[in-house]
């Protein structure tokens, strides 16, 4: 399946699309055991972050990236059906194109977060025990230093 979604930004402070990427984060949470975040620890993180959405054709949400000034990835979300067509890759380059470095945790559980953030690049850095409220692991990955790491990755989303 072949989808086309538009990019849209949520900046620092605005609550656009909020019920929708909790929804869809709890979607995710609900059949993959991951994403386990409270709700207000969630909107607070939502809200001082730069949020980049994708939205399909029908206004639903396909996905979204909520990233810190430094290039930290809060939560990276691909709704189920959307999965497969480049839309994480997608959300991690435009992340790229904005920063120097970028970084974010994965459980150390999930293998295909991790398996994802490898084929873009990202090394595992360190192991972080007990990192997240429930008492999981966590892997702190990063992308690059270097200027080259923004046209690195849109290269293999363009490959795609």
């Amino acid at each position: 399946m072949s989808v086309n979604v538009e990019t849209r930004v949520s900046g620092p402070g605005s609550d656009d699309r909020l019920d929708d990427a909790w929804d869809l984060k709890e979607t995710i949470r609900r059949s993959e055991g991951v994403l386990k975040q409270r709700r207000s620890f969630f909107a607070d993180a939502y809200r001082r972050s730069t949020v980049h959405l994708l939205v399909d054709a029908d206004d639903d949400l396909a996905g979204f990236a909520a990233v810190r000034r430094d290039g930290y990835i809060l939560f990276l979300a691909v709704a189920p059906e959307y999965r497969g067509e480049g839309f994480g890759k997608r959300l991690v380059a435009t992340v790229a194109d904005e920063h120097d470095s970028v970084t974010c945790h994965a459980r150390a559980t999930n293998d295909e977060a991790l398996q994802f953030y490898e084929s873009l690049g990202f090394e595992i850095k360190r192991r972080i025990d007990a990192y997240y409220e429930d008492g999981g692991d966590a892997y702190y990955l990063k992308l690059g230093d270097d200027a080259g790491l923004a046209s690195k990755l849109s290269d293999l989303v363009r490959r795609r």
